[in-house]
């Protein structure tokens, strides 16, 4: 099954669209582990990267943009302190690829806003 945002072939979105589905399956993992706190910050904070993203496609202008896409890169760096929390704990799953993941986003997010900014 094709997702929405891949559909729209811009990259950022489709990614962090991706992002955020294999953070709620992670934070399904964690709740059935009765990790609850955690898993409820780790999907807040996963999760919003991609909403944000999605908001700024819609920005009332490139200021609006930019600050949309900021938001969404500063809740990529709350994403990976939990991450990190989860990999360096025991007794939680793994992360397998999701460091990697969250830094390519934050890579593309970063490279978006700078370009926006210098226009």
């Amino acid at each position: 099954m094709e997702n929405e945002p891949v559909k729209k072939g811009n990259a950022i979105v489709a990614k962090s669209f991706d992002f955020a589905l294999s953070i709620i399956q992670y934070s399904e993992a964690l709740e059935e582990l009765r990790k609850f706190v955690v898993a409820n910050q780790l999907l807040k904070s996963g999760t919003s990267i991609g909403a944000n993203v999605w908001e700024a496609q819609h920005a009332e202008s490139r200021a609006d943009f930019v600050h949309k896409l900021k938001i969404a890169a500063k809740e990529a760096n709350e994403t990976e302190y939990w991450l990190l929390l989860c990999k360096h704990s025991q007794q939680y799953p793994t992360i397998e690829d999701k460091l990697e993941k969250l830094l390519e986003l934050q890579k593309l997010l970063s490279r978006i806003i700078s370009s926006s900014k210098n226009k």
